[in-house]
């Protein structure tokens, strides 16, 4: 069968690329560029702790020590301190300081790093081509597969089996393909630099809003610090919606006016490496998908107003796509599953962007009466908080509880604590050779996971629990699932009673929770996962039924 095309080598499309080779899926990658990626310090992401698993785990490649992890968070407004996260103390309520996981901490990554992690792994990849210099301009599809053209000086035809354009806000994808791509545009205009310097808060990322020294030039009434490795800091100044541009003096004024400000003194001395200016915009595309055509990443949406990361839902957009291409290459097309893709992951994004568009007027509104609210200025930097943080409706990421793949009328199902289409926790488990292993490092290879709840078996070995209780008829259960499905062992998971029995869909998404073995049920809802039957598999059923009525 034909590869699967990906346009585009950013971050999204090698991740795909990774993420099919996973399974078994061979892909060409066609890259407009020359194969590398400019070193650019002030074009930085913020990955959260379900993204940076899933880069290490495609990379094999410890990703986090590329990067840094934030000590804390502090959000300042004038000169008071509004609120204060700890991501590696101990808890002390008493201290007003609010303390979060270590694992939970963002980490911060130079977006070069991050590809060129990404380009490391493809090297050695049997399964994934690709072709530098390479420029789509046409593109067409039949009900067997895609073929797409490109440009240059020796002109290239490439047959695939699909094609995912994962090529940008400007996607040549999108645009031969005729999907509109309404929004709103530069929501959000930030001056950003990219420096090496010494801050009183060394590890810790900082919101100032409304720093109470003078600034020349417009005013910026909000400037975000955000450390990375070897005392480099990445500074973002919003600037007002005014087109003005942002000169050179301008910029270095802003930086010397806000290290002084911040060290209560003398400029401190820096070493400035980078900058830009990063326009946001909000925008999201009617149709992810067309026949055998699919779109991600910034091709399909853009975000990333109040702190959010665009990327972040991109790298999410290539763990779900991936696994229902994999399923669809090896056993052929399945309609509902494939369209589950835009059903899924629209729907997540498209909450994403009302939320954002509906705090958007309250926190950059100017001196509205809302200003003067009591309380209000406490209320904005919780919004923003769970922007930068990635929490809440603006930041955390979305789950697929309405999904067309959600089973339905599960009589067994039970509650824990992750909700049925969210994330699942990653615990440790029991792997089928004895090996204990975190439950995010046996996705993406395509199969389902289930998950039984059984406290002590972290205790003894194996071989004392795998052939008593519940375990023999759980993996007579799991070995008729109509899909491959792999069996784990939990000491415990958040929420869940002993002997619940999870169904982990391979991107790390809870399908249901069952209250013990229920073969009926675990079978229904891995089918139901799967996109239902196939039709001829539905066809043959009924007929079987028809004859055995007559």
């Amino acid at each position: 069968m034909d590869p699967v095309i990906i346009v585009g080598a950013g971050p999204v499309g090698l991740t795909l690329a990774l993420a099919l080779a996973r399974q078994e899926v061979p892909s060409v990658v066609l890259d407009e560029g020359p194969g590398k990626d400019e070193p650019r310090l002030a074009r930085t992401v913020v990955l959260r702790e379900d993204t940076t698993a899933l880069m290490e785990r495609l990379t094999g490649l410890p990703i986090a020590e590329a990067g840094l992890r934030w000590s804390g968070w502090r959000s300042v407004r004038r000169r008071q301190i509004m609120r204060e996260v700890d991501f590696d103390a101990p808890d002390d309520s008493e201290s007003g300081i609010e303390t979060v996981p270590p694992a939970s901490a963002p980490l911060h990554v130079a977006q070069h790093v991050l590809t060129g992690a990404l380009r490391a792994a493809l090297a050695r990849e049997r399964l994934v081509r690709i072709a530098v210099d390479s420029r789509l301009d046409g593109l067409e599809q039949e009900p067997s597969g895609v073929t797409a053209h490109t440009r240059g000086a020796q002109g290239t035809w490439w047959r695939g089996s699909y094609l995912v354009g994962c090529d940008g806000p400007r996607s040549t994808v999108r645009k031969l393909q005729d999907i509109r791509f309404p929004g709103r545009t530069a929501v959000e205009r930030h001056a950003v630099a990219a420096l090496r310097t010494e801050l009183p808060w060394a590890g810790r990322a900082l919101l100032h809003r409304t720093p109470p020294w003078r600034t020349s030039g417009p005013s910026a009434g909000e400037v975000t610090a955000r450390p990375l490795p070897e005392g480099v800091w990445r500074l973002d100044w919003l600037l007002p919606p005014s087109k003005d541009l942002v000169t050179p003096e301008l910029l270095v004024t802003r930086i010397r006016e806000t290290l002084t400000g911040w060290t209560d003194g003398a400029t401190p001395s820096y070493e400035l490496l980078d900058t830009g200016v990063h326009i946001v915009h909000h925008r999201l595309a009617r149709r992810w998908r067309v026949g055998r055509v699919f779109l991600a990443g910034d091709a399909a949406h853009l975000l990333g107003a109040l702190g959010t990361q665009g990327l972040d839902e991109g790298l999410r957009d290539a763990d779900n796509l991936a696994w229902k291409l994999a399923l669809a290459w090896h056993h052929g097309p399945h309609e509902t599953l494939l369209d589950s893709y835009q059903a899924e992951r629209r729907a997540v994004v498209a909450a994403r962007l009302r939320a954002a568009d509906q705090v958007l007027p309250l926190l950059r509104g100017g001196k509205g009466l809302r200003s003067y609210v009591l309380g209000a200025a406490r209320g904005h930097d919780a919004l923003l908080t769970d922007g930068h943080l990635g929490q809440g409706p603006v930041g955390a990421p979305g789950g697929y509880a309405d999904s067309p793949l959600a089973p339905r009328h599960i009589e067994a199902e039970v509650p824990v604590d992750t909700l049925p289409g969210a994330p699942v926790a990653d615990v440790r488990v029991t792997a089928e050779d004895g090996t204990f292993v975190q439950l995010r490092d046996r996705l993406g290879r395509g199969a389902l996971l289930v998950v039984l709840i059984a406290p002590g078996t972290g205790v003894w070995e194996r071989r004392h629990w795998v052939s008593a209780g519940l375990m023999p008829r759980l993996a007579a259960a799991v070995t008729a699932l109509p899909h491959p499905a792999e069996l784990l062992v939990a000491e415990s998971y958040p929420g869940a009673a002993a002997h619940t029995v999870l169904l982990v869909r391979p991107d790390g998404h809870l399908v249901t929770a069952l209250g013990g073995v229920r073969p009926a049920d675990l079978y229904a809802a891995a089918e139901a996962t799967l996109g239902g039957p196939r039709e001829e598999e539905a066809a043959a059923t009924a007929s079987a039924s028809a004859a055995s009525a007559n």
